[in-house]
């Protein structure tokens, strides 16, 4: 029996650049020993993207009816939605878009009964994705109602880790959002996630201000010194630490993000513009779910969709860090079930709490 990690991976809109992303990635046969791929979407896309891209090496997809039946070594193919599709990269239809919700749909049920390790999700497009059944802004709201958890989208790369304090919120609206529970929560789940997710003991957390110049003292705005403040402060009482706020402009600008583990912005723009800008094929992770899910960090891509333009490289990037993830948590779980125990192991006495002497207790 293999104990590679199997890993899906959703198809996405049918219209975007998901299918050509996916080939691009699995056309690489040696991927297949690092993990076992279980895509969720139809043979008839793959086929006819496979056809469209005949420069790369053709995916021999495995068809199974459920992950519970893939085949390492292989590729392997979970069909699901309509098996006649109307394809036209690059034009947004709500064909692609139910496609894009049956393929979804399946693999969170399988992510959620544990048939697969973790799911990585190609882009799908917000509007098309719409209909009575399907009623979430995206991925991240769709698979906190299906997994449960209050998710945390944080971007991931080498050079940085940014979270969101509100994710999906009109500009207009993001202020009335704020309060010092919730960034104090976002603290705390960020803390959570660079421990058990990314290996960091004591995680270094950078909050970002809401308004410009932090504020300036109350004149451009008093979120800062009325909510952002307080909770950093209860956050570093707790033991986390956390520090700030800061002015996104010149936090970003000079460099000073490299001296934290994790940076909390306050909304959606204010964290991503900088992190796209800086750091190329990041990815998308979304923390404190039951269950591992990353992406790439764009979109559907409409304007070179059935091109052979797209890179590859994030959603290759999003694999390995769902791959990362799913064994730092396990390993995360393991030394966490019983510190002591483990802890003089190490020390090399292969000893348990019960061996230890009871306390005395002077009152």
């Amino acid at each position: 029996m293999s104990n590679r990690l199997k890993i899906g991976i959703t198809q996405g809109d049918i219209n975007g650049i998901g299918w050509e992303l996916i080939l691009k990635v699995l056309s690489d046969v040696r991927l297949v020993e690092l993990f076992t791929p279980v895509v969720y979407g139809t043979a008839a896309a793959a086929a006819y993207y496979q056809k469209r891209y005949k420069d790369l090496e053709p995916v021999r997809f495995n068809v199974i009816e459920s992950a519970s039946a893939a085949v390492a070594g292989k590729a392997n193919l979970v069909e699901c939605g309509a098996k006649e599709l109307s394809i036209t990269p690059g034009k947004p239809s709500k064909a692609g878009g139910e496609a894009a919700a049956a393929a979804l749909q399946r693999a969170a049920e399988e992510l959620r009964e544990g048939r697969i390790d973790a799911l990585v999700t190609a882009p799908i497009d917000k509007e098309m994705i719409q209909s009575e059944e399907f009623t979430y802004t995206g991925h991240t709201e769709f698979l906190a109602k299906e997994l449960g958890g209050e998710p945390l989208m944080i971007m991931t790369s080498e050079l940085m880790r940014v979270g969101l304090a509100t994710i999906h919120v009109p500009v207009s609206e993001v202020a009335t959002h704020l309060s010092k529970e919730l960034i104090v929560e976002r603290i705390s789940q960020i803390n959570s996630s660079m421990r058990q997710d990314f290996g960091i003991v004591r995680p270094r957390i950078a909050v970002l201000a809401l308004n410009p110049h932090a504020g300036d003292g109350g004149l451009l705005g008093k979120e800062e010194q009325e909510i952002i403040k307080p909770a950093i402060v209860e956050a570093y009482e707790e033991g986390m630490l956390a520090f700030g706020p800061f002015a996104a402009d010149g936090f970003f600008a000079s460099g000073q993000f490299k001296r934290y583990d994790a940076i909390l912005a306050m909304y959606h723009d204010q964290g991503l513009a900088p992190f796209k800008t800086l750091t190329p094929n990041g990815v998308n992770f979304t923390a404190s779910l039951s269950a591992v899910r990353t992406s790439p960090d764009h979109g559907v891509a409409y304007d070179i969709a059935g091109e052979g333009k797209a890179d590859e490289q994030s959603l290759r990037n999003a694999i390995y860090e769902a791959i990362d993830i799913v064994r730092r948590r396990r390993e995360f779980e393991e030394w966490s079930a019983n510190p002591l125990e483990h802890f003089e192991r190490e020390k090399g006495r292969d000893i348990s709490i019960k061996d230890l002497p009871e306390t005395e207790h002077n009152d």
